[in-house]
């Protein structure tokens, strides 16, 4: 599979991943608001902060949704890259789907999880809302993975056969 083959295909899947994880993102913000959902809490601070916004009291979508399908895009392009690295155990052992379960939660562990309380002020372990935004959060991005990996399977097994 070529360079550019692996990262259009990884740039599709973390669109569409993207796409599916904030649909079910806005019941959690329907729930509890903008700081429920901590992805977009944190885009709305990086938006603001960016673009030199003024007014707190508006929520700013663009910026939210830019920066959403930005980082969601980048995942998944470095997504087929890391997966070529486990070929044999792919072919044999583990599922794209499940390679793709990993690598959400492991997207979650070392993007969200560290970064949340310097950028937003709350903590995900000590959050306002209890443990519930969290959960959400990490079950987001199980969901970002399990399509990635689908998108990426039915790519490659279409380019290889």
């Amino acid at each position: 599979m070529s360079l550019c083959y692996s990262a259009l295909i990884g740039l599709l899947g973390g669109i569409i991943s993207t796409a599916i994880m904030t649909i079910t993102e806005i019941q959690s913000w329907k729930r509890w608001g903008l700081h429920g959902v901590f992805e977009w809490h944190e885009n709305e601070v990086i938006t603001t902060r960016v673009f030199s916004l003024s007014d707190s009291s508006k929520i700013h979508f663009k910026g939210i949704f830019f920066f959403h399908f930005l980082n969601g895009a980048l995942a998944g392009i470095a997504f087929p890259f890391i997966a070529s690295s486990f070929t044999i155990a792919i072919h044999y052992v583990i599922p794209f789907s499940l390679l793709g379960i990993l690598y959400g939660i492991i997207l979650w562990i070392l993007t969200l999880a560290p970064i949340h309380k310097p950028i937003t002020g709350f903590s995900p372990w000590n959050h306002p809302l209890g443990h519930v935004p969290a959960l959400a959060s990490l079950g987001g991005h199980v969901l970002y993975g399990i399509v990635l990996g689908i998108v990426l399977s039915l790519f490659i097994e279409q380019h290889v056969v």
